[in-house]
């Protein structure tokens, strides 16, 4: 049965960022690994179109990559790499300038692939470029559900703060889930949701939800020498079961009904919304 079938009800979730290096694709990895094992079927896109590094992340190959998809040379069942956990990987092209600057006729092209995807998803978790690339800005506005992910820096927290503005005054999105990443413990996780709930609260119309805290780990940065989920190569890691937690709560989210859950919707309000930015 194709994954398009209205009977298949499908989360697609953005993981985002105001800046770089805050985590953003290993906490993308490590949900996809951990609900997987939750019994999901789960497709991760590599949406930093220009600079993607999720199967180098993983240690994979891939011959082809959403490059030959806009291209006409592969579809997407094509390029789908196999991860840890069954997961499926669907590649972005690494250092392709181009990539990173799709016009409107191959943004649709990638648009119409999804259409034709067979393989069956529950989740579809797209990792997207950090900052407020128009791609991000689709990829968020089109997914059931935003997560931003953010560390106890100053730059991290203003600029987390700036894409949950644009996303919201801009482009209608007003409900965001927030990870905090690399914190001492919980109690820090929660006090940095705060701040940036607070200043929210104050001057846009939105609900922040804290979604959960990621501590710092020596073990995460090993799992990332060896090139696995730090859920694999350390289990018991306090990283490794912060994720896990995050998964749960994740699960306990309602799927989401008609239209609005089929993958086939997802697509239809990613076109919607690259025609409206291209009319800007």
């Amino acid at each position: 049965m194709s994954s398009l079938s209205p009977a298949n009800s499908v989360r697609v979730i953005a993981v985002t960022s105001g800046k770089g290096g805050v985590g953003k694709t290993n906490l993308s990895v490590n949900l996809a690994v951990a609900m997987a094992r939750r019994g999901e079927r789960v497709l991760l896109m590599d949406a930093d179109l220009g600079l993607g590094n999720v199967d180098v992340l993983l240690g994979l190959k891939s011959e082809k990559n959403l490059s030959h998809v806009l291209a006409n040379q592969a579809s997407l069942d094509d390029i789908v790499l196999e991860g840890p956990e069954g997961i499926g990987i669907l590649p972005a092209s690494s250092g392709v300038k181009h990539m990173a600057e799709l016009s409107a006729a191959e943004n649709t092209g990638l648009i119409q692939a999804f259409s034709s995807l067979q393989r069956p998803v529950d989740t579809l978790i797209i990792d997207t470029a950090a900052g407020i690339a128009d791609s991000v800005v689709r990829f968020s506005q089109a997914s059931n559900a935003v997560i931003v992910v953010v560390c106890d820096e100053p730059a991290s927290i203003t600029d987390a703060y700036a894409m949950i503005k644009v996303l919201s005054r801009e482009h209608g999105v007003s409900r965001f889930f927030v990870v905090a990443n690399m914190v001492r413990d919980a109690g820090e996780g929660r006090r940095l949701f705060d701040k940036l709930n607070a200043a929210a609260a104050r001057f846009l119309d939105v609900t922040l939800v804290h979604l959960g805290s990621v501590p710092f780990d020596e073990y995460l940065r090993r799992a990332i020498q060896r090139q696995k989920p730090v859920l694999q190569a350390f289990g018991g890691a306090r990283a490794s079961l912060a994720f896990g937690q995050i998964a749960d709560q994740i699960m306990r989210w309602p799927k989401p009904r008609g239209a609005d859950g089929r993958l086939q919707f997802f697509v239809e309000r990613l076109v919607q919304v690259t025609s409206e930015l291209d009319a800007l």
